[in-house]
């Protein structure tokens, strides 16, 4: 290794960092300067692959790490008391003793944290060490080298089942179409193939220049582009990237130029670690942290002032108090003003240092608790609850708003092809795989073409068979020029063919009237084959057709291939694909026809954004028909898909190619420019019908959306469907019932969205003050479109739209976007400062689930984006009832009841000590051994509560199930509030008073020593607190059991063998002996029994119940109760708390909001008018009945 100056080094860092801060990065291939040294590659400036995740290394860990701990302020509290400790004016006890709870905190801290990243440490060089191939221009060969050596501008070889060990910009594979399929299970979790594309290269003649963005964590972008020697730009995508982690599947061998490398890949620009929110209890007991602060400072103010005027009222100098060297004695002042600091080191335990500990401790066993519930095991898919944020477990118990998406999280997202429109004709289908009606025949030109639009999707397709290739590809068009039959054509009044199964009644029926039912004929066999398909929209359709002989064979990037039912193959060249943008709400794919080699734009999206772009003259009628079965497609609840198709000219399409290359090879701006190249082609399309597909609801989803209304959680529901789909839905899964006003919210401009809001808010209100309604409840649910949403989140007008919706049972909002889904959730969590959740399955689902104080994800057929954004995976809506309303609440209160006990525990301990202050002078002595109290709180006290915390149940998970009413108890401030916490201190205040003066009345007069006089008190201490404890555990194991005697009986074996042995470890006092003479006194049990009573016959806890029964303790009563019995309680008990005595409610009918546009009232929705209007659509729709779907 050569010398080089520090300036040398310092100016190849600087320069480093402005090469990796610029915009765009420029590479080169490492090849010909392969042997050189560092200074002379091109790339030098660019990180390598080597990675590093661990944090500590042997030499620094130890000030590393207590710089780390002491980011905590409760750690810098208790050793700036240990400090204070060791000056002599104000020190309480021996100085060494005081440090040694903060040494056993912070010892335990830094091993675990040593250990974790120990692991990481581990983890980080076995990656390392990886063997991977890297093209030498000496050898002429790929070369085994290890993933550190891996540096930008190097040439990588992947074999199959290989993981990809940087970002690699893909230049060749051994696909015979220049495909490589890769998962990227290890990034998004999703498992289907991925496709990325390549062109042929050799190493050796590579010499092109690499221009890409700098690095960034956005795992679905990737800017480049590649510059010849002659200046021709060539764009690179996404498509064109494999990613560092990704596993290339079902290809031979791929090889790639490194781009990013490091810690400068995507994937490890999206490793942040582990998750970490503040629940809203950390944030209570923050506060009453700094309350216990507030309250030490008061005792040792007054601990102060009374050591103050006990020294003044002496009237000589007593013997005890020793002058220094000098003979000179500190005056009252200013030993008053050290005492105040002794007081503070005598007190600190009023600041439980062990506390958050133990909180970590229990919220760990509440995790595992829930991960172990079978109730929450999916044997479908084979999974369990994840708990991916291991800090907000109690937030799941004091939850009051619901956001779910609908698609995949209400529904199965497993689509079933039900019915179809082309060319304005209606057909309706059984079920994927089965018969189809037709309602009239039509011309068979259109049929085809319709049919074939399927296939020309983002479609992968594999063989089941392993002796099949992965991909059939046809190498000519010769062959495939004849013309074909596809049905035969009936006779007017001719019979129904009947299905050889005998499966003859269609699900749904017809729009038209006079059907004739046909039957597809039999498509030549063909082998099993399976598809991968991005959406399972797509796969439905693709199998439909696949039902009446149209067979998608195989699809390569660059073409389709279709076998129709005479048998023969059709290849469709693929000239490119617009991909889908939320922007658009559309997808397209250029193709060229293998027939009449004309340029064909096929596509497909929403009704609202294909609409608008047809041509005119007879499309208006087509158009009329297809909107028209659309509707009553929405209505019966299925997905709605419209499809297009367009003939574009040569010279159309040679014009646009131009634009769209500059596109592709654009840096900046490249999404804009890429879309208007999209939107430039996709104009005045023909419209060749639609499509209506069935999403069943999930097994359960109507009771747990019940059982959650009746735990008085609202529940709203953002899709992105149509409003009449989202409608039927909403009445099918029981978000909105039968008799419920709902209100329908619509229109296009600012003026509008004002009045309806006025004029509805005034009508509620209204309702709200006449005292005629002083005990109804109005069920009143509102849906709003997506423009309307847009118009009611503006500035000026969100507070009158969650005035509004607050009143609201349920909020449907239909045609929403991802970002007004966060949106919504962002306005009602900081607007109206309640606990919020938010469920979804997909990508689109991400930003709300993030936005959300709770983000729950279902792993279901959209991926894992949700689940690896979410704290809590969950793989059935139904589940969300469980952990609700049973570990929800389970965890909540079992932390809250904890964290309560603790600062009463510690306040009652610490007050015998402030009460014999009283009797000392106030000179910070303490009757009890400065040993003992220090086990008091780390080992005799502190495992009941931590078991308490972890497995106390107040109410029986069948009781909490069965009566969702009981989860309001945790909702809003909750049992842990300001109002119980300063209860719990009286209560502690209370107790420490009588376990003091019952030992001092008992030996007042008598000549007992100091530590005589402590140990009664101390046992008495540890027996009351610990039977407090027990009176507040709701069911007790032989675990309570077991820990509660343990500790009980620790304390006696320590105190008798430090008695016995410890004589002077805490000089000048000796406590030897102490506790053996005290347990041969009588007085010592009848003093321990006295102080136990009567501080016990009075908490706030047994006051409370017995004066007033809290819910809780109802349902714990009904609990003991045999099952029949306790069934029949259980529903008296919902169906009063569940609001079925209310009375039902009718809003009058509001003044209309404008002179020119009138509010319309429809008692239903069957009137296709209810949903269009060219302003303003405000519709009540009451008496719907559900669709079951």
């Amino acid at each position: 290794m050569t010398w080089r100056s520090p300036l040398a080094l310092m100016r190849d860092a600087i320069l480093s960092q402005k090469a990796r801060e610029k915009e765009l990065r420029s590479l080169v291939s490492n090849l010909p300067f392969e042997g050189l040294g560092k200074s002379k590659q091109p790339n030098r400036f660019f990180k390598s692959n080597a990675i590093k995740t661990n944090k500590y290394t042997p030499l620094f860990f130890i000030p590393m790490n207590l710089y780390e701990q002491f980011h905590r302020l409760a750690n810098i509290y208790f050793v700036g008391l240990a400090i204070l400790n060791f000056i002599p004016v104000v020190n309480a006890f021996q100085p060494e003793v005081a440090l040694i709870p903060i040494c056993v905190i912070m010892f335990l801290t830094a091993l675990k944290d040593g250990w974790e990243d120990f692991r990481r440490y581990q983890s980080d060089k076995k990656l390392n060490n990886t063997p991977c191939l890297i093209y030498s221009r000496k050898e002429k060969r790929f070369m085994e080298r290890r993933w550190k050596d891996v540096r930008v501008g190097d040439f990588v070889k992947v074999v199959s089942n290989e993981t990809v060990p940087a970002d690699l910009l893909l230049l060749h594979t051994s696909d015979p179409n220049n495909v490589c399929h890769i998962e990227t299970a290890n990034l998004d979790g999703e498992t289907n193939l991925k496709q990325r594309k390549s062109n042929v290269f050799e190493p050796e003649s590579f010499n092109w220049t690499v221009v890409c963005e700098k690095p960034n964590n956005n795992l679905n972008h990737f800017k480049c582009f590649v510059e010849k020697p002659d200046r021709e730009k060539t764009g690179a995508g996404i498509e064109s990237l494999l990613l560092r982690g990704c596993t290339v599947r079902n290809t031979e061998h791929s090889v790639g130029f490194v781009v990013y490398a490091g810690h400068e890949t995507k994937s490890m620009l999206n490793n942040n670690g582990p998750r970490y929110k503040r629940s809203k209890l950390e944030r209570r007991l923050n506060v009453d942290v700094f309350f216990c602060v507030l309250l030490l400072f008061i005792m040792c103010l007054i601990g102060s002032l009374g050591h103050y005027l006990w020294l003044k009222g002496l009237s000589d100098v007593p013997p005890f108090l020793v002058s220094d060297s000098k003979g000179h004695l500190d005056s009252p002042g200013l030993s008053s003003f050290y005492m105040f600091f002794t007081m503070i080191i005598l007190l600190q335990i009023l600041i439980p240092i062990s506390l958050y500990v133990s909180v970590e401790l229990v919220k760990i066993g509440q995790i595992f608790f829930i991960v172990t519930d079978v109730d929450l095991y999916d044997e479908e898919t084979d999974s369990r609850v994840q708990c991916r944020s291991l800090n907000i477990t109690e937030d799941l118990g004091q939850i009051e708003y619901i956001f779910s998406d609908k698609t995949g999280t209400l529904t199965e997202n497993k689509m079933v092809f039900r019915r179809c429109s082309i060319m304005g004709t209606e057909f309706a289908h059984k079920e994927n795989g089965k018969e189809v009606t037709f309602t009239r025949y039509t011309t068979k030109y259109n049929m085809v073409e319709y049919l074939l639009s399927f296939f020309s999707k983002f479609l992968k397709v594999r063989s089941s068979s392993p002796s099949h290739q992965t991909y059939n590809s046809l190498e000519s068009f010769s062959s495939l020029v004849k013309r074909w039959n596809i049905f035969d054509t009936p006779k007017r009044n001719s019979s129904p063919i009947e299905d050889s199964a005998g499966d003859d009644a269609n699900g749904v029926q017809p729009c038209s009237s006079d059907p004739v039912t046909l039957s597809a004929r039999p498509a030549a066999a063909s082998e099993d084959l399976c598809y991968e398909a991005e959406s399972p929209d797509e796969a439905a359709l693709v199998y439909a057709a696949k039902t009446y002989g149209f067979t998608l064979l195989a699809r390569t990037p660059d073409s389709v291939t279709v076998r129709v039912p005479s048998g023969e193959e059709l290849v469709f060249e693929v000239l490119d694909t617009l991909a889908f943008d939320s922007n658009r709400k559309r997808m397209s794919v250029l193709v060229r026809h293998p027939i009449t080699r004309e340029y064909v734009l096929y596509t497909k999206g929403a009704d609202y954004a294909i609409m608008e772009l047809l041509g005119t003259g007879q499309q208006k009628k087509i158009a009329t028909d297809t909107q028209y079965h659309l509707d009553c497609y929405a209505k019966d609840g299925l997905r709605t898909l419209c499809i297009t198709k367009k003939i574009v000219s040569g010279r159309e399409y040679q014009s646009w190619l131009v634009d769209r290359k500059r596109a592709l090879a654009a840096i900046e701006g490249r999404e804009e420019l890429m879309m208007d190249s999209a939107v430039q082609l996709e104009t005045q399309l023909t419209l060749l019908g639609a499509t209506g597909i069935e999403d069943r609801l999930q097994e359960s989803v109507p009771d747990t959306i019940t059982a959650l209304r009746e735990a008085g959680i609202k529940v709203w529901v953002l899709t992105g469907d149509k409003p009449e789909t989202a409608l039927n839905i909403g009445y099918a899964c029981r978000l909105l019932e039968e008799e419920d006003l709902v209100i329908n919210m619509s229109c296009k401009n600012k003026v509008t969205c004002i009045s309806i809001l006025d004029c509805t808010l005034e009508e509620v209100r209204r309702f709200h003050a006449d005292p005629r309604n002083v005990d109804t409840t109005q069920k009143i649910s509102l849906m709003i479109d997506g423009d309307t949403l847009a118009i009611a989140l503006s500035p000026d007008l969100q507070d009158r739209f969650l005035d509004l919706a607050k009143r609201c049972r349920s909020v449907l909002c239909c045609r929403v976007t991802p970002l007004q889904k966060s949106r919504v959730v962002k306005l009602v969590r900081d607007k109206l400062k309640v606990m919020t959740l938010a469920v979804g399955d997909g990508a689109n689902d991400v930003n709300m689930i993030q936005a959300a104080d709770v983000g729950i994800g279902i792993s279901g057929q959209e991926g894992m984006q949700a689940v690896m954004a979410s704290d809590f995976a969950i793989s059935r809506f139904k589940h969300l009832k469980k952990l609700l309303l049973v570990h929800g609440h389970w965890c909540y209160t079992r932390l809250a009841n904890m964290i309560i006990y603790f600062f009463y525990k510690n306040a009652a301990y610490v007050n015998l000590l402030f009460w014999y202050q009283f009797y000392c002078g106030f000179s910070g002595t303490a009757m009890i051994d400065y040993w003992l109290m220090i086990f008091f709180n780390l080992f005799f006290t502190s495992t009941p509560p931590i078991m308490f915390g972890i497995m106390d149940k107040d109410v029986s998970a069948e009781m909490l199930m069965g009566v969702p009413d009981l989860y309001r108890t945790g909702q809003g401030s909750g049992e842990y509030n300001f109002l119980t916490f300063w209860i719990s201190m009286l209560d502690a205040f209370y107790q420490s008073l009588v376990c003091f003066f019952v030992p001092y009345l008992a030996y007042q007069g008598s000549d007992v020593d100091i530590f005589t006089f402590g140990t009664p008190l101390n046992t008495s201490s540890l027996f009351i607190i610990l039977l407090h404890l027990g009176i507040e555990i709701k069911s007790w194991t032989v675990v309570h059991w077991i820990i509660m005697l343990g500790s009980v009986a620790l304390y006696f074996i320590v105190t008798l063998a430090y008695s016995a042995i410890c004589v002077t470890c805490n000089p000048p006092s000796n406590p030897y002996w102490i506790l053996q003479n005290q347990m041969a006194d009588p007085m010592f049990y009848l003093i321990c029994i006295i102080s136990t009573v009567v501080a016990l016959l009075y908490t706030f806890y047994v006051l409370k119940n017995s004066v007033a029964p809290s819910p809780l303790i109802q349902a714990k009563h009904l609990d003991r109760m045999k099952p029949s019995v306790r069934e029949m309680w259980m529903k008296e008990w919902r169906s009063l708390r569940g609001g079925m005595e209310v009375k039902e409610s009718r809003l009058s009918t509001p003044p209309s909001p404008t002179l020119e546009t009138s509010v319309d009232f429809y008692p239903g929705f069957g009137d296709a008018a209810s949903f269009v209007g060219d302003d303003l659509s405000l519709n009540v729709l009451t008496d719907q009945k559900p669709v079951d779907t």
